[in-house]
Order: structure tokens, then sequence, then C-alpha cells
């Protein structure tokens, strides 16, 4: 069964960059679409990014466009979410969820897509 394990999370500044992980233990993701969410207090879960399987489309948030960038590693074993530019508004628990997919494409904001979801990792941006 596919667990996914999010990790990466932490405390940066304003303007700091963190690089995010989904692992699948045992698992390639190759053939997986694999969204990236977020919540944070107080707000409901958004869609930040995803990737469709066999490293099909990629697509973001208005938000985060141009300074996020998703891709998956060699290995086909862990996608990355790498952020840069961070603000205080991307402060929030990230979880990544996958789901089954040979079409290559991918759901941004629709959280009933993916079928698995990983615990999640905090972000906090502050000075």
């Amino acid at each position: 069964q596919l667990q996914l394990v999010e990790s990466g999370g932490g405390l940066v500044q304003p303007g700091g960059s963190l690089t995010l992980s989904c692992a699948a233990s045992g698992f390639t993701l190759y053939y997986y679409a694999i969204g990236w969410f977020r919540q944070a207090p107080g707000k409901e879960r958004e869609g930040v990014s995803c990737i469709g399987s066999r490293d099909g489309s990629t697509y973001y948030a208005d938000s985060v466009k141009g300074r996020f960038t998703i891709a998956r590693d060699n290995a086909k074993t862990t996608v990355l979410l790498q952020m840069n530019s961070l603000k205080p508004e991307d402060t929030a628990v990230y979880y990544c969820a996958a789901v089954t997919s040979f079409g290559g494409s991918c759901w941004l904001n629709q959280p009933r897509q993916y079928d698995t979801w990983g615990q999640g990792t905090p972000v906090t941006v502050s000075s």
C-alpha cells in the first residue's frame, strides 16, 4: 500500500527558500499524479502545485507561480517542491497527495481526486 511521507518543512525568514520532499517507500511515483496542498490556520486547504504522471503537465497556483517549482527526482521515488522567495503568507502545513494516473494530467484544486495523503510538514515564514 502506498504511503507518502513529507519532509523539509521548518522555519525560514521572508525571502528564504525551502525544499519539500514527498517520498514513497517501496514505490515509484512515476505513474502517480502528485499534488501539493497547504492549509493555514483558520483557512481552507488550497492547491499549491501538481505534476502529472510520467512527468506530465505541471500546474501552479497563481500565488506561487514563478517562486515554486515541482519536479520528480531521477529515481522517481520522490517529488520535490522547491520554494523560493518565501513570504509570510506561505506559512501553512504542506501536504502531498497521490493518485494512480496514466494520462499525464493532475488536479490542482481538486483534492478529492487524490486517494493517498501524507501527514503534512509545517512551514513557517517569519522574521
